[in-house]
């Protein structure tokens, strides 16, 4: 991300990831240790806790279990890797929405029922989470945060629809949950011997599915799947992206492979969902949505972005990193050089502190340098992937006209932030986001750009769509809620 998270405030709330061994189990797969390079990989999702819950796959009242605050790397050594064995398991990291950054939120939830333990993990918000809460409660269950997520792991434990005859229907639980609340998750579901792998109706949510492939054996079967956020972390593990788990979908992994128990229909034939804003600002560069990856949908926003608003320049260049795939693309566009005019010093922690006003005012010094020589009696495309408060842009233009620019333009990959999400993403209240307080010309003036654009909607919609492989299909949509204000559906408390 091109600027500090306490400055944008927009943040995802987490990553989840499961792994399981081919037969024959005890594996000879170092599961833990696969989990944890796929958390590894989904730091980016949330850096406020992280855990992994294993199981041996031949007892169904104890999984190993650890978890803790901070970033995967400290939690998850050599050493406690090693300690959690298992021939599956399933992990999470996590940013707080619903709930407080507490060592008590951490996922994944366990919980021992009558019918065994159940390990959850979950990326999302619940639209009615207030509704169900009230239900669970209702039902005598009582629940020990305020998290959502724990309330995805109490509704499965009650009894679904269906009466049960020999022992849990897990898929059926699964799918009353799933009419219980359309939005918004993906969840990775753990019992004794298998994982769950869930995709709320409206595909909100991403989740997708990997095989691990022998490393010496290029021959050999595979080796074992994993289910993940995103696929950026497969190649680190020797995984092949296989496909996204479908919107409604519930897939089953055993040691056998995978296979789908049940896809579940949108209400009123309802379009897809998929938030707009993964491409845009929160996934890895590298992986792979819809078929497609996330660098070369960031490459043609840039190319849209150039065809809506072109301006004259000696360089484009863009605020390192989130801009920078779209900066390309406006370079190829325009015909217009791209140079790097910034440095991001990456040593620079959340919690520096700036002793005195004159630092406070010069409070991007210690995140950027500007590159002088190729920024000194030049005029400058600078791209940016969205602008939040717009606390952080001015300064950054300040940085540059003190190193020489003759003029900064700013150019916005996406379309101006206008409206809260309430589905996993922690945008801040729409009299906090700086597009509802300011016309565009005003907020150029503010952060003292010469002239300011956006992308348009519109144009957002066909970097998505332009290539995407199934783009004709009729189920195939983006919520685009935080621009439009147009969402799935409708809140409910």
């Amino acid at each position: 991300m091109s600027i500090e998270e306490d400055d944008r405030q927009l943040r995802h709330e987490c990553g989840v990831f499961g792994c399981i061994a081919s037969d024959p189990w005890p594996t000879d797969l170092d599961v833990a240790q696969i989990i944890s390079l796929g958390l590894l990989a989904l730091q980016h999702r949330g850096q406020e806790s992280a855990g992994i819950a294993m199981s041996e796959g031949d007892n169904h009242t104890h999984f190993n279990v650890k978890k803790g605050m901070g970033l995967v790397s400290n939690i998850f050594n050599d050493e406690a890797t090693k300690n959690l064995k298992g021939n599956l398991g399933i992990g999470h990291t996590r940013y707080s929405t619903s709930a407080g950054s507490e060592e008590v939120n951490c996922q994944p939830f366990v919980v021992h029922s009558a019918h065994g333990a159940l390990a959850v993990a979950h990326n999302g918000e619940l639209f009615n989470a207030g509704r169900l809460r009230r239900m669970v409660l209702a039902r005598g269950v009582g629940l020990s945060t305020h998290s959502d997520s724990e309330l995805i792991t109490q509704a499965l434990c009650l009894n679904p629809p269906d009466i049960e005859i020999d022992g849990p229907d897990w898929p059926a639980r699964i799918r009353h949950f799933m009419e219980l609340t359309k939005l918004s998750y993906s969840i990775v579901i753990m019992e004794k011997d298998r994982i769950f792998g869930v995709r709320d109706p409206y595909g909100n949510r991403p989740l997708c599915i990997g095989k691990l492939m022998s490393l010496t054996e290029p021959n050999k079967a595979e080796e074992g799947w994993v289910v993940s956020s995103e696929s950026c972390g497969f190649l680190s593990m020797g995984a092949k992206y296989v496909r996204d788990v479908y919107p409604g979908e519930i897939v089953e992994f055993t040691k056998e492979g995978f296979h789908t128990v049940s896809v579940m229909g949108r209400p009123h034939n309802r379009p897809q969902a998929f938030c707009i804003f993964e491409y845009v600002y929160f996934a890895r560069p590298d992986s792979i949505y819809e078929g497609q990856m996330v660098y070369s949908v960031r490459l043609r926003s840039g190319i849209v972005l150039a065809r809506e608003s072109f301006v004259e320049a000696d360089i484009v260049s863009s605020v390192p990193e989130s801009g920078t795939a779209a900066a390309h693309g406006f370079s190829m566009k325009s015909n217009i050089p791209f140079a790097e005019v910034l440095y991001k010093n990456r040593y620079v922690g959340r919690t520096f502190i700036q002793p005195n006003a004159r630092l406070r005012r010069l409070g991007v010094a210690k995140k950027f340098g500007a590159i002088v020589e190729n920024v000194a009696g030049k005029r400058l495309i600078l791209i940016d992937d969205s602008i939040v408060r717009g606390t952080t842009m001015g300064p950054i233009i300040k940085l540059l006209r003190d190193a020489g620019a003759k003029e900064v333009h700013i150019r916005v990959a996406s379309p101006p932030l206008k409206f809260t999400c309430n589905m996993g993403i922690n945008i801040p209240t729409k009299a906090e986001l700086i597009a509802n307080k300011l016309t565009i010309e005003q907020l150029a003036k503010h952060i003292g750009a010469d002239t300011l654009a956006y992308l348009s909607v519109e144009g957002l919609k066909e970097a998505v769509t332009e290539k995407m492989p199934n783009k004709n299909a009729v189920e195939v949509g983006h919520c685009t809620a935080c621009l439009t204000g147009e969402y799935p559906e409708e809140l409910t408390f």
